[in-house]
């Protein structure tokens, strides 16, 4: 007598709390896959600027539902790129809009949603030369601005520390912005600021002592050097809304970059955040630290990035124009 083969029977429990409703289920079931490509990206002025590109390459291509991504080929890509050429735009931008769309197409082939990256193989433009075109401050006009905000009001010792951050670490916009009065911590006797970059990686910057001094003069003042969770950096008054718990905004810091650069007598073209950035790493070049160590310090994956900021092979009194003696 043969033994009917036993079966295992497979039983899903009802969960007594479910978070989603049913129709919440698959809706989320049925987002685009674009969609969440998008959600993945951390920076939101990375992902900004990558929808926009994906925008203007779908209106470029007459895209109508994403099925059709599947249609893209290698020539439509090379089409976008040289309507984007004709545009006047430059190099890096074109690069990065067609990094955009080949990260979308990397999202989608790993999600076996398309079959291959057509922007593969697709030749990207050259950078105009080895160096960034951010403007880097000279030495004299660093000094300058960080001796800007004079008096002792709070908000003179407040942008004084903030500019210290800025010209002795070489953080973001947002990186500066997001720091929290916690993110100064202690590692192996020296204070580090905790700091969370690009793609949500973190790093620790070790603080200059004299940006660390600003920062402790600052907090006295300010009174909330034991609120380990608030920002940092807070607006001194509040027109607006009466709250000052709130960190200062990256548009706030600009300003007040902007205002200090003018009273200093410090004229450049292009000021901006970045230039305070591009300052320290090229200061910090300049006085032969490690190009890799650099990198790390600013917390780029690439050293090519790192190597837009290095200027050491066109500084200007090295030029031959000055050895010329007659």
């Amino acid at each position: 007598m043969t033994e009917t083969p036993k079966t295992t029977e497979i039983t899903i429990q009802k969960q007594p709390d479910r978070m989603l409703t049913a129709e919440q289920f698959h809706e989320l079931a049925d987002v685009p896959a674009v969609l969440v490509w998008l959600a993945n990206i951390d920076n939101p002025n990375t992902r900004r600027a990558y929808q926009g590109d994906l925008e203007a390459f779908v209106a470029f291509c007459g895209i109508e539902t994403p099925a059709e991504l599947r249609l893209i080929t290698r020539a439509h890509v090379i089409s976008w790129r040289t309507q984007l050429e004709t545009g006047e735009l430059a190099p890096a931008t074109i690069r990065r809009k067609l990094s955009a769309i080949s990260s979308l197409f990397d999202y989608l082939c790993n999600e076996n949603a398309v079959e291959h990256n057509p922007v593969a193989g697709v030749k990207r433009p050259a950078a105009d030369n080895n160096e960034g075109k951010t403007p880097a401050l000279s030495d004299a006009q660093a000094k300058k601005l960080l001796r800007a905000p004079s008096g002792d009001s709070l908000k003179a010792k407040r942008d004084r520390a903030i500019l210290a951050v800025y010209l002795f670490h070489a953080l973001r916009r947002t990186e500066l912005a997001d720091l929290k009065v916690g993110s100064l911590q202690e590692r192996r006797g020296v204070v580090h600021f905790k700091v969370h970059g690009k793609g949500s990686k973190t790093r620790f910057v070790p603080a200059h002592p004299a940006a660390l001094a600003a920062i402790n003069s600052y907090l006295e003042a300010a009174d909330h050097g034991e609120e380990k969770k608030t920002p940092l950096f807070r607006p001194v008054r509040n027109n607006r809304t009466g709250t000052l718990d709130n960190a200062m905004t990256g548009d706030g810091i600009y300003k007040m970059v902007k205002d200090y650069s003018a009273a200093a007598g410090i004229e450049v073209d292009g000021l901006c955040l970045h230039a305070l950035r591009a300052t320290a790493a090229t200061n910090a070049l300049d006085h032969d630290s490690d190009i890799a160590k650099v990198q790390e310090w600013l917390g780029h994956a690439n050293i090519s990035t790192t190597r837009l900021y290095d200027r050491r092979r066109s500084k200007p009194e090295d030029s031959p124009t000055f050895k010329v003696n007659y």
